[in-house]
């Protein structure tokens, strides 16, 4: 019997989940929100992946594997002219409840410092 699969945990769901390009190809390439969290966290914060591993709460090679996914998705957009759309996913959202959230800076715990 398989392992179940775990959730990955993600700090936020994205402020805008569908990206259109001008005179674009028709269609969409649909970006899961576990792939979006990965880029956010190692391209758009700088984390390593094993850091956004610990973020996400899963191994080192699966972020990786989420990772490049994402990159392989985003080129098929940007190089097709099509739109983007990010849904969908296996995740869960992170309460804010952890002591250490192990994201930074993690959305609910900032807001809860101020």
């Amino acid at each position: 019997m398989p392992r179940p699969k775990r959730r990955r945990k993600i700090c936020a769901l994205p402020r805008i989940s569908e990206f259109l390009p001008s005179g674009g190809a028709p269609g969409f390439i649909t970006l899961t929100v576990e792939e979006y969290e990965s880029i956010r966290l190692i391209d758009q914060q700088g984390l390593s992946q094993e850091k956004c591993a610990a973020c996400m709460q899963v191994a080192r090679t699966t972020a990786q594997q989420i990772y490049n996914s994402a990159r392989k998705k985003l080129a098929l957009a940007l190089v097709n002219g099509l739109g983007l759309r990010i849904e969908g996913g296996d995740y869960r959202l992170c309460d804010g409840g952890e002591q250490l959230c192990g994201c930074s800076p993690c959305s609910r715990h900032c807001a809860e410092e101020q």
